[in-house]
């Protein structure tokens, strides 16, 4: 059994990016405006050529928004949205599309606005805070082992991750660590956009660059086979008396103390892609957890929860280039962190961003012209 001493820098740590559900009322302060009411842009069920081919929640918003108003268009509704959005951006500037709203494709999207040079940054997802994965993390610093992942990269991801947020724990931003994930974005333009995306090709050619931090969805956009769900069920309890967190054995059952509430837990389902809450699991968990603090006895506003990791044997953390007839798109996957997703997920957010820098300088190098 683990105990912690006492429960101070941990718990900044931990909700520098586990307290999402804080960033929605502060966006519109720090970078992320609504840009559809700041230029007067047309809705996007009113842009040209809509195809009717996806069907989702598809609206610009400011986070602060509610995600309201469904409507369906299809790829070519992308183009509309470029000449909107786009349309006084410098020449040069290289368009990078971020799919995924999780932990992954925020820290990565901030990364990309800190390292890359002349680009604009755009998040797309179906799902955001308080309905991503990383909300329902317990959120604790403990390194992963990936087998099919260098030791030292693994080592080098998770230094980068605990020197980045000891810094925010140990700074005067500390209390507001729940917003920093956008904070890096101020003034860079970035963007929202509420979209379920069935096809990699649909951002094509409104972005230049894609980055895939989808997780379990790179089933479907990457094909990938290898990644798989690792199901896992908590409660969120109200019990502010518990000061110090407790791990047992194999980690199976832990008390996490956070600042809005206790986590409990804990299960490991592989394979499992149950999104439903079971009863008799929430019981042991309340039960296991119980034996080891009696005074969760008292707990209240108990909630379950349920998250889906996206486990890989590895983290998926490269380049590809798409082709398709003669077009070209760029992407950089970035997924499959599993368990291990707030543990790495600064280290490998600055790699993938310097992946996407190597791709932008590929687009700006002019091609070599043939000699007749």
């Amino acid at each position: 059994m683990e105990h912690a001493g006492s429960w101070t820098g941990s718990p900044l740590i931990y909700h520098a990016y586990k307290s999402v559900g804080e960033i929605p009322d502060l966006w519109q302060d720090r970078g992320f405006v609504n840009q559809k009411e700041k230029r007067g842009l047309p809705s996007m069920d009113r842009l040209p050529g809509d195809q009717q081919s996806c069907s989702s929640t598809d609206e610009m918003r400011a986070p602060d928004q509610p995600l309201t108003g469904k409507t369906s268009f299809g790829a070519r509704a992308f183009g509309g949205f470029q000449d909107c959005l786009f349309r006084d951006r410098p020449m040069d500037t290289v368009r990078i599309a971020a799919v995924g709203a999780g932990v992954m494709g925020l820290s990565t999207a901030v990364c990309i606005s800190k390292l890359v040079p002349r680009c604009s940054i755009t998040v797309i997802s179906d799902r955001f805070t308080p309905e991503t994965t990383s909300d329902v993390a317990a959120g604790m610093l403990i390194p992963p082992v990936y087998p099919d992942t260098p030791i030292h990269k693994q080592k080098q991801w998770f230094k980068e991750t605990f020197d980045h947020l000891f810094a925010i724990a140990n700074s005067a931003e500390a209390k507001d660590a729940g917003v920093l994930l956008v904070s890096g974005l101020k003034g860079s333009g970035g963007l929202i956009l509420t979209r379920r995306i069935e096809d990699l090709w649909e951002l094509h050619p409104s972005f230049d660059i894609v980055v895939n931090c989808s997780g379990l969805g790179s089933r479907q956009l990457a094909g990938d086979p290898k990644i798989f769900p690792v199901r896992g069920q908590v409660l969120k309890v109200q019990a502010p008396w518990v000061k110090h967190f407790i791990r047992d054995g194999s980690g199976l059952t832990y008390i996490y103390p956070g600042i809005s509430n206790v986590t409990l837990g804990g299960t490991r389902q592989k394979g499992d892609w149950n999104l439903s809450p079971d009863a008799e699991i929430s019981k042991g968990i309340l039960s296991r957890c119980c034996a080891l603090e009696p005074s969760l006895r008292g707990a209240c506003d108990i909630r379950e929860k349920v998250g889906l990791r996206p486990s890989r044997p590895g983290v998926r953390l490269e380049k590809e280039l798409l082709a398709q007839g003669s077009r070209r798109l760029p992407v950089v996957h970035h997924y499959g962190h599993g368990s291990g997703g707030i543990a790495m997920h600064w280290g490998t957010a600055l790699e993938a961003a310097r992946l996407v820098s190597e791709c932008a300088q590929a687009l700006r190098t002019p091609a070599p012209k043939s000699k007749l």
